[in-house]
């Protein structure tokens, strides 16, 4: 029935121009928007008390105890863990279960 509708020509220049337009602002965005490098420092303090509190840690509960991030939260515990200050007691597939060695 009906087909499409041909564009006058005044049309076309004027969305080619748009077009142009909107792709030279999202590249301009896009080279003024930088990636920093977040530190996130865990308050080490908090971390230890919860810590020699709890019968058993997890990453999960460790990093909600913190408020940092659950990858930060790992790597504080594998670095107590390399230093003796905790122990793996169980778990699985990154979801290890923990415990202090100097606490209850």
């Amino acid at each position: 029935m009906g087909g499409s509708k041909n564009k006058t020509p005044a049309q076309k220049e004027k969305s080619q121009k748009k077009d142009a337009e909107s792709k030279k602002s999202k590249k301009s965005e896009k080279s003024n928007a930088t990636k920093t490098d977040l530190s996130v420092i865990i308050d080490e303090t908090k971390a230890i008390k919860y810590i020699n509190e709890a019968k058993v840690i997890t990453v999960q509960d460790l990093s909600r105890q913190t408020e940092v991030k659950i990858s930060e939260a790992n790597s504080f515990l594998q670095k107590l863990l390399k230093k003796g200050i905790v122990e793996r007691i169980g778990g699985f597939s990154g979801h290890h279960l923990y415990k202090s060695v100097s606490g209850k």
